[in-house]
């Protein structure tokens, strides 16, 4: 990045940028001692990626990439897996569940895999993860809880974690309730016999040799090494000492985690760190308002939304305001969709400073990688299309593509051509099956009418203004509330749904021919949805 664009960045108000001069304040002129600014995001194997895992991540990209335009120091980021943490609840979407739950409370990693395709079910998840960020080619480095654990990683910061126990637990204590604080303890010890990840009191410890003891629920007590993989630590000191460990610079973190992140970044402090810098997102809500739960299956998959739109459009939705909470179900497709393309169509004759402000900049790895705007046609008028032409066939939208924008095939026009055939697909399984035509009152027939005299004087190629505006001027001519109604008509009458495009793109795309015979089939009477 040049020093100009540099300049425009320090000052730009995207938020990208906003986070990256955070971690910028926090190296300071000297730059870190480790020599690179380290980004990390966490993943909790009990269950498969979901679209909150490719938010946190796609969104902690944007800040890494926000910060390389403001400094030279190398950064990674790196996928953590907590997949030392015992196995609490049988997930309700995997095979063989009741097999399963006989290895409740053993770390993740010896965990049968149900699927029988690894050789654990924390494996499996994590080759889920890796092979769901290489799908969208997420530049980053994967971590193991298990093997960082087990290669010693962690060994001098769990050791710090016995050294300052008590400070640690005082911390911890006034956040649980009485019978949860009688058999607290920051370290988790590995059953002997039985692996399981055990939540017992410790009893005593020994800091020179770097021991606890416990007693378990047959009375008996037992000495546990800290270093090495015999035990773990909680969930909330292990977030802490892996900060520490690992030297992490920026975590974002969700709504649910602000208590937690208060108390790891206390105990991140007691173990002599600094926490990293951080942003705060709120949750996702279904179309009802309520908070989306993966167990309740009331929001959206990142599947599901791939069947129907670009990835691109899925960053775009996870770019917008990360702060606020956002509905997430499937009407919000199409908008997303069409807000990328009017982002993208303006990035290339944009200002540089603006250029900085527009999404397109943040969802793609780097300026160079930005796309080409296509033919101006939206999600929303694809959808029109494939609506009014009753087709599942993208050969028949491409038909009136072609015409519309000479030159343009799926060839030239990957992008719209990848639209068309998600567009095809999403009227199909969304809007056929809650199409209903109606009929038009005296008055809408009237405005018909007239409506077909006007688009009898356009010539056949018509440009999408002058259609407009006969449109917008045969409304004003006729009793309607306000233009609102004129257009509602129309949507109502010749598409059978309640909104609709703008009706002179559409009309230049569909064919003035098309559309009058379409409006003179409805003026006879005659059935379309037929």
């Amino acid at each position: 990045m040049t020093d100009t664009l540099r300049d425009l960045a320090m000052e730009s108000n995207a938020w990208p940028f906003v986070e990256a001069r955070k971690v910028l304040a926090r190296i300071g002129d000297k730059g870190p001692a480790k020599g690179h600014v380290l980004f990390e995001t966490g993943y909790g194997p009990s269950g498969l990626p979901h679209i909150g895992t490719f938010g946190e991540v796609a969104r902690t990209i944007m800040v890494r990439k926000a910060f390389e335009a403001l400094s030279d120091v190398p950064t990674r980021l790196v996928a953590f897996s907590d997949d030392m943490d015992g196995l609490r609840r049988v997930p309700d979407n995997i095979p063989k569940r009741d097999h399963i739950e006989k290895f409740r409370e053993l770390p993740l990693t010896s965990v049968p895999d149900p699927f029988e395709c690894h050789e654990s079910f924390g494996a499996h998840n994590n080759a889920q993860l890796r092979s769901f960020l290489d799908t969208f080619g997420f530049d980053y480095e994967f971590l193991s809880a298990t093997e960082c654990y087990k290669s010693g990683r962690f060994d001098d910061v769990k050791m710090k974690v016995l050294e300052h126990y008590d400070e640690i637990i005082e911390v911890i204590l006034p956040t649980l309730g009485p019978e949860r604080r009688a058999t607290y303890s920051p370290f988790l010890p590995l059953c002997p016999w039985t692996n399981r990840v055990l939540q017992v009191p410790v009893i005593d410890r020994n800091v020179e040799k770097g021991t606890f003891t416990y007693c378990d629920a047959d009375g008996q007590t037992y000495e546990v090494k800290v270093r090495g993989a015999d035990c773990k630590l909680q969930w909330k000191v292990d977030w802490a000492m892996r900060w520490v460990a690992l030297g992490v610079d920026y975590e974002m973190s969700g709504k649910d985690l602000i208590d937690s992140v208060r108390l790891s970044s206390k105990i991140c402090r007691i173990l002599g760190a600094r926490p990293p810098e951080g942003m705060t997102y709120e949750l996702f809500l279904d179309e009802n308002g309520e908070k989306i739960s993966k167990s309740k299956g009331n929001g959206l998959s990142v599947e599901d939304w791939l069947a129907y739109a670009p990835h691109e459009s899925l960053a775009y939705y996870m770019y917008q305001a990360p702060q606020r909470a956002k509905r997430l179900y499937f009407d919000v497709i199409p908008r997303c969709v069409d807000e990328y393309l009017a982002h993208l169509a303006n990035y290339e004759g944009e200002e540089p400073a603006r250029r900085l402000a527009n999404p397109v900049h943040h969802i793609h790895a780097h300026e160079a990688a930005v796309p080409k705007a296509e033919v101006g046609l939206s999600y929303n008028i694809l959808l029109n299309l494939a609506s009014i032409c009753n087709s599942e066939d993208k050969a028949v939208l491409w038909g009136f593509i072609s015409r519309y924008a000479p030159g343009a095939t799926p060839a030239t026009a990957p992008m719209l051509d990848r639209l068309v055939g998600y567009a095809v697909r999403y009227y199909r399984d969304f809007v056929k099956p809650g199409k209903t035509y109606r009929k038009a009152d005296e008055m809408e027939r009237a405005a018909l009418s007239d409506l077909l005299v006007e688009l009898g004087k356009l010539p056949a190629d018509a440009a999408a203004e002058d259609i407009q505006y006969q449109v917008y001027e045969v409304g004003k001519r006729h009793p309607f509330r306000d233009l609102k109604a004129w257009f509602a008509a129309l949507y109502e009458i010749l598409l059978g749904q309640a909104t609709g495009p703008r009706m002179g793109s559409f009309i230049a795309l569909y064919g003035v021919a098309n559309m009058a015979a379409l409006i003179e089939r409805a003026l006879r009477g005659e059935d379309l949805a037929a």
